[in-house]
């Protein structure tokens, strides 16, 4: 199997006997599988899910992985120089607007939503043949693989899953019997797909001064104003926040609407796409502007709970940028391991010059970092919507902690793996640019990184202690974790304490607020190392690959500054880390006792 750890080949020669001009330049990821790529989503997965799961996604996984890593890859590059248009008008005149897809789109879309049903995976039965709906994890490692080709899509893609969930969980038996079978299903003549229209003019986070107008006028809710940013603005359901008119001021006021695209006689709902959006980021999938012109929307759930019942959405849709970010930081790593193990600058290899794997490993340790998290934050999930509270609890903190820390660690990893490639990165040949560019958006969409922050300490922490049942669950996690040398436990427990302290002091007053971010950071590089440490130990009590607890170590150590550095030991972990071969749990063991 190829491997991203594979030494060069000797350069290619020409008839004439010269090296051949196209060998020096540094290869990349297409061609590989992405699933096989990254053995240790595979070892986290089977330390999590019930075997009978394991057993069934994982030949899907293999095959989304060799999709992603070749036809889903090449698609993704056409539709991203590709943008969708705007059509505004018919050719007689009518203003039916319309957004034109480039092919690669929509195959695409196939792809994601036909092929492997990523979208329903969580809401529906029987997708790719298994009976039941979806675990949490089993569905975000598919969505895992899938961000490391293309991330634009996974944006409808994840908010028709999250759409589906809200009308499920508050919508009536007549609005349920209205949309879900379409936007449940695979069948690409049937689909319904989803997204949410949060944002206004007045900006995206506060929220309570929105301006949208919802009027009953004795048979339906009709909307009037102006969406400012809508992403999937074509969908055919639009999950949106409008304000009734003898609605109160500020979030109170706002109730929840579904918004289909066309109506039960086939023509078009009275909104219109004003303009599309000139990105930076995420140009394969259409964002834009829309005009509510007494649109016929249906209320969803308790008229007085719309930003509530929204938020349900919103924390779906934070979970799954976390995810999105671990996914694209994977890419961007393997990405800089082909090309420093291929290239020879100075008669070496990159990764053999001392420098450069220093760099590599502040590539490695947020990426790393942000598979346990969406690992474990997806397990907690399930036990959550089984009804268990303290996981409610910790999935309230993990929420915003996994996407305020892992996106501004995805904005930092892609232009370092950018540098890795060199000039050849900044280009649009290659996928670097454009992992740049995407990763930007996963610190706006859903909330700022000063949103999320102050969302776990200041509410999650200080209003729900929230933080306290994260605490606890760890505390339970590394008793649990047999094997982890008593020095690093004791390190790992003082950091999780010192991190609760931290987020007590900050929600205490209101001056506290400007603490958040550093609490929520110690929160989340605590957890995570915790989990590292647990999941190497685990895995090598089973024979397996124990090198999460060295990367534990130096997580605390180089993100948290805890532990006394060493450089003669930080050496021997990174030439572990930097290599394919196995790390038994002694020498681990050995190394961060």
């Amino acid at each position: 199997m190829t491997s991203v750890f594979s030494s060069p080949k000797a350069p290619a020669l020409d008839r004439a006997g010269a090296v051949s001009a196209e060998t020096l330049v540094a290869p990349d990821c297409r061609g590989l599988n992405f699933h096989t790529l990254d053995p240790a989503l595979s070892e986290l997965l089977a330390l999590r899910l019930p075997s009978e799961v394991l057993d069934f996604i994982t030949p899907h996984l293999h095959k989304l992985g060799q999709v992603a890593g070749s036809r889903l890859d090449e698609l993704a590059m056409a539709a991203d120089k590709n943008k969708p248009v705007l059509r505004p008008r018919t050719r007689f005149g009518a203003d039916e607007d319309w957004v034109d897809y480039h092919p690669a789109y929509r195959e695409m879309e196939k792809i994601g939503y036909t092929d492997f049903g990523i979208h329903a995976m969580s809401r529906a039965k029987g997708v790719l043949g298994w009976p039941t709906r979806y675990l949490p994890l089993a569905k975000y490692a598919f969505q895992y693989v899938f961000v490391q080709a293309e991330f634009g899509l996974m944006c409808p893609i994840s908010v028709t899953d999250s759409s589906t969930f809200l009308i499920e969980r508050y919508g009536d038996e007549e609005l349920k019997a209205r949309f879900l079978p379409g936007m449940t299903s695979t069948d690409p003549s049937k689909i319904l797909k989803g997204t949410q229209f949060m944002t206004e003019r007045t900006g995206g986070s506060d929220i309570g001064t929105n301006r949208l107008q919802a009027a009953h006028d004795g048979q339906h809710w009709r909307l009037t104003g102006d969406k400012w940013f809508c992403s999937a603005v074509d969908a055919d359901v639009a999950l949106v926040l409008a304000r009734p008119a003898d609605g109160p001021d500020g979030t109170k006021g706002l109730a929840l609407f579904a918004v289909p695209r066309h109506l039960d006689d086939g023509s078009r709902n009275t909104y219109r796409i004003a303009r599309l959006k000139d990105k930076m980021g995420t140009r394969s999938m259409p964002s834009g502007e829309v005009l509510f012109e007494g649109a016929v929307a249906y209320l969803v759930g308790d008229v007085h709970q719309g930003l509530k019942q929204m938020l349900d959405q919103v924390n779906l849709s934070r979970l799954s940028h976390g995810v999105r970010a671990a996914a694209m930081m994977r890419r961007c790593w393997n990405e800089a391991m082909v090309v420093s193990n291929y290239r020879i600058a100075f008669r070496r290899r990159l990764i053999d010059h001392p420098l450069h794997r220093r760099q590599l490993m502040k590539l490695l340790l947020p990426t790393e970092q942000a598979l346990s998290m969406f690992v474990h934050a997806a397990d907690v999930m399930h036990r959550a919507d089984s009804g268990d509270l303290r996981a409610q609890l910790e999935l309230r903190m993990l929420t915003p902690l996994f996407k305020f820390r892992a996106c501004r660690d995805n904005v930092k990893v892609a232009t370092g793996a950018m540098e890795v490639r060199g000039g050849n990165g900044y280009i649009e040949d290659f996928v670097n640019e454009r992992l740049v560019r995407d990763s930007h958006i996963g610190v706006l969409w859903e909330g700022t990184s000063n949103i999320n922050a102050l969302d776990a300490v200041q509410r999650a922490a200080g209003k729900e202690g929230a933080h306290n049942a994260l605490a606890e669950s760890m505390a339970d996690w590394l008793r649990l974790s047999l094997g982890i040398p008593a020095p690093l436990l004791n390190l790992l427990s003082a950091a999780i304490e010192e991190a609760r302290a931290l987020m007590d002091q900050s929600a205490a007053t209101l001056e506290g607020e400007v603490d958040s971010r550093e609490a929520a950071s110690r929160m989340y590089h605590a957890v995570t190392a915790a989990l590292l440490a647990g999941e190497g130990a685990r895995i090598g009590q089973q024979g397996g690959d124990a090198r999460r607890l060295l990367i534990s170590r130096q997580v605390l150590l180089h993100r948290l500054q805890s532990g006394v550095k060493d450089v003669q030991r930080d050496n021997e972990i990174e030439k572990l880390l930097l290599q394919s071969d196995p790390v038994s749990l002694a020498l681990a063991q050995s190394l961060v006792s």
